[in-house]
């Protein structure tokens, strides 16, 4: 019979569809591998781990105090609201997450959802193919403004280590970059959406910060503006900003998460105008999956010796 702790991966499938391999875990425990865990099964695929690991599953307060064997849990993300830290902490259970990994990955698909908002070269492209381009008197035509970024303003709320990434590139397009932080508060967040052509939600989910951009806040940005959204869908007030992109308040958004995942059909956000949502993919390139699962393992390793590191709680 095997010494070794028994370790249970929730749900694995969105780190690794198949394309990484699991091997460095499995060579540090016993481990049962679930690609989802739906909240029915969660009691009876967790019985006895010592170690549970877990990238959306929730593991709540009632879910801990009925799993006495788990010493450690791990989150496969940075933010970690899906586990009751509290309950853990009172029950002497380590949480570790993984902060960074995915910066430089995110801050790409910042500027790939406001690509696709000025230049439009998706819808372009498509048109191509169903043939307009052939069927066009002139040599080019366009369907879209197209916008130019050099001298734009580009306010970032948040300037940890995303929107700081953000920013690097925000400068190389030749857009000028102010920043909204928690400490100038309510003003400071006032004046920058006020002034900026683009801006960028890249704070996390907090009381303070939910539905951070409402019918109130939405009023101080300009009707030209670009909003993007890749940080936590809850962020966004989302009736109200259906609203004021179909009413012409804002002329466009990008998102890339919603404060349901996945979201409802009939989601208002899915017919708003000028309105681009992809499926929370900022995080998921090959190389920041990569570090994603390097720095679990790395996470579970330095537990297993008494020294573990990258704790919430």
């Amino acid at each position: 019979m095997s010494t070794r702790p028994l370790l249970v991966v929730l749900d694995g499938h969105t780190l690794n569809p198949g394309d990484l391999s699991w091997e460095p875990l499995q060579a540090l425990a016993d481990c049962r591998i679930h690609d989802r865990t739906s909240a029915a099964d969660i009691l009876a695929r967790s019985a006895g781990a010592r170690l549970l690991l877990t990238n959306k599953t929730p593991l709540t307060a009632a879910t801990l105090a009925a799993l006495p064997d788990v010493q450690y849990i791990g989150v496969l993300a940075t933010g970690y609201n899906v586990v009751d830290v509290a309950a853990a902490r009172a029950r002497g259970i380590p949480v570790a997450n993984v902060p960074a990994y995915g910066t430089q990955s995110v801050a790409q698909h910042v500027f790939a959802l406001l690509l696709e908002l000025t230049q439009h070269t998706g819808a372009h492209a498509a048109s191509v193919r169903a043939g307009q381009w052939a069927r066009s008197p002139d040599f080019c035509y366009w369907e879209s403004p197209l916008i130019e970024l050099a001298g734009k303003t580009l306010g970032i709320v948040g300037s940890g280590r995303i929107g700081s990434a953000v920013a690097r590139i925000a400068e190389a397009f030749g857009m000028t970059v102010v920043f909204a932080r928690r400490a100038g508060g309510r003003a400071e967040l006032e004046a920058v959406l006020r002034q900026s052509d683009v801006i960028s939600l890249h704070c996390p989910l907090t009381d303070d910060t939910r539905h951070l951009i409402n019918a109130t806040t939405l009023g101080w940005i300009k009707p030209t503006a670009l909003l993007l959204n890749t940080s936590r869908g809850p962020l966004i007030d989302e009736p109200a900003l259906a609203d004021a992109l179909n009413q012409g308040r804002l002329a466009g958004a990008g998102l890339d998460v919603l404060s349901t995942e996945p979201p409802p059909a009939g989601h208002p956000l899915f017919t708003a105008r000028n309105c681009l949502i992809t499926p929370h993919i900022a995080w998921a390139t090959a190389a920041a999956r990569r570090r994603l699962l390097t720095t679990a393992v790395d996470n579970v390793r330095a537990f297993l010796a008494g020294r573990p590191v990258n704790v919430v709680n």
